[in-house]
């Protein structure tokens, strides 16, 4: 009894964490406004928050699916997994660039405004140095070395090699179960330094918000309303109407409920403007709702490389604002071809802050370079639209999840049904499920309730 006892006090230390991100982010707003310089000097502050979580990436990733995949009895079930996420990922993604059309063309958001010497500036500076072709792209998926995989940042090679991991660990039956073991104990580590790091997130997200508004003000938001609103609306409009449809007939889940079990990863990506920093929570949280291990550790990592719905509906939206405030309309050709190329080129981007505005400067600079001066008229509020590209992208991939493990046959009805009420409450503590916890109770009161701990899935896969 006395360790579910311990239990409301661990979630109450949680929620007022987020309740000072809450706090910490209404601050940075109010510092910015009052002391823009200051402030600016406390963007740092952010960045090193989600440095911290970017660092956990690729360790996540790794565990996940070399878990998934080695414990699973045919590599061939991991391939149908793989091939329906990627066929829902560019499906998905046409419906968000023709959403993006769609919206862009009705308001003409670029009417109207001027580029000035210095605006044409900062667009030019958008355009990365180092741009790769497609076989370069295709060749640095693979990495270095099996270590350097999960030291690049690329998400893609980490992919890669887990998967070349796990199916490997498959094929060894037997001898393969005490290193699956130990990756399981591995993971149960990693969740918990990611806990930790999470009770760094007020002082990110007052680093982060204080930094943006402290560069950007008012006047830019002021004058640059139009595409904003306009911008988030569409983002609205595409995940409660279109994935929500999507979600309510092929998996019977209602769109307000899953957002709400996700809550507070939206929370950190709108303080952090990273999807990237709710990816570790995203794969625990899913697992925790009754996904498997395998289609969690398949569909996530994969759909932050290729399932970049709210990035898909910023290209079009952004290229058509650019084209119409510098006087030169695009075509319906010219925005078809553009974007089909902008769709390509942000395949396996980083869902961080400013990867977004880089590949719309680049597929401008190779299309249309006349545009490319325009991409500085949207680099002061590139840190807004970010939050909505990132929260977008977030909740697509974890509809996405849902969908693949129900066509798949690979969903917990019951124990997602039991997360998204609230009746078993994921463990903020660990961030994972495990056994010790189970054993050491020795009470059938915390597998009745179906909490955390009733669906220890980890070493009874392994």
């Amino acid at each position: 009894m006395s360790t579910n006892a311990l239990r409301p006090a661990r979630k109450d230390r949680t929620h007022y964490l987020y309740l000072a991100v809450i706090g910490a982010v209404i601050a940075g707003i109010t510092v910015g406004l009052v002391a823009p310089d200051f402030a600016v000097e406390l963007k740092p502050l952010g960045t090193g928050f989600v440095n911290l979580i970017k660092m956990m990436i690729a360790p996540v990733i790794f565990c996940t699916l070399v878990l998934g995949v080695g414990s699973v009895a045919k590599a061939s079930q991991v391939g149908r997994v793989g091939g329906l996420a990627l066929g829902y990922f560019v499906t998905m993604s046409f419906v968000a660039l023709s959403i993006g059309l769609v919206v862009g063309n009705i308001l003409h958001p670029g009417d109207g405004l001027k580029i000035t010497p210095d605006v044409a500036s900062a667009g030019s500076a958008q355009v990365s140095s180092d741009a790769e072709s497609t076989t370069d792209f295709l060749l640095h998926i693979v990495p270095d070395t099996l270590a350097s995989s999960l030291t690049s940042g690329k998400i893609l090679q980490t992919l890669l090699v887990a998967l070349l991991f796990g199916f490997a660990l498959q094929a060894m039956g037997s001898a393969g179960k005490p290193v699956l073991t130990g990756i399981g104990h591995l993971q149960k580590v990693v969740f918990r330094i990611l806990a930790m790091i999470m009770w760094a997130a007020p002082i990110g997200a007052f680093g982060a918000m204080a930094g943006v508004v402290g560069e950007t003000g008012v006047d830019a938001l002021k004058a640059l309303a139009v595409i904003m609103i306009g911008f988030y609306t569409t983002c609205a409009v595409f995940v409660f109407v279109i994935l929500g449809t999507i979600l309510r007939v092929v998996a019977g889940v209602n769109i307000f409920s899953l957002l709400k079990y996700l809550g507070r990863e939206f929370l950190l990506i709108f303080s952090t403007s990273s999807s990237e920093s709710a990816l570790p929570r995203l794969i625990a949280k899913m697992e925790h709702a009754g996904v498997s291990q395998q289609t969690v550790g398949v569909v996530v990592p994969t759909g932050y490389s290729f399932n970049l719905d709210g990035t898909m509906i910023y290209l079009t939206m952004a290229s058509l604002f650019i084209a119409e405030a510098m006087g030169n309309p695009l075509s319906i050709g010219e925005q078809i071809s553009l974007l089909l190329f902008m769709m390509v080129a942000s395949k396996g981007a980083a869902g961080v802050t400013g990867a977004g505005m880089a590949t719309l400067a680049g597929g401008l600079s190779s299309h249309r370079p006349e545009l490319l001066d325009g991409v500085g008229l949207i680099v002061g509020i590139d840190r807004f639209m970010s939050e909505a590209r990132a929260v977008t992208n977030f909740s697509g991939n974890a509809v996405a999840t849902v969908l693949v493990a129900t066509w798949t046959h690979t969903l917990d009805r019951d124990q997602l049904n039991r997360a998204l009420s609230g009746e078993s409450p994921f463990d903020e503590s660990t961030m994972i499920d495990t056994d010790d916890e189970v054993e050491a109770t020795a009470e059938p009161v915390a597998v009745e309730a179906g909490g955390p701990d009733a669906a220890p899935r980890i070493p009874a896969k392994v």
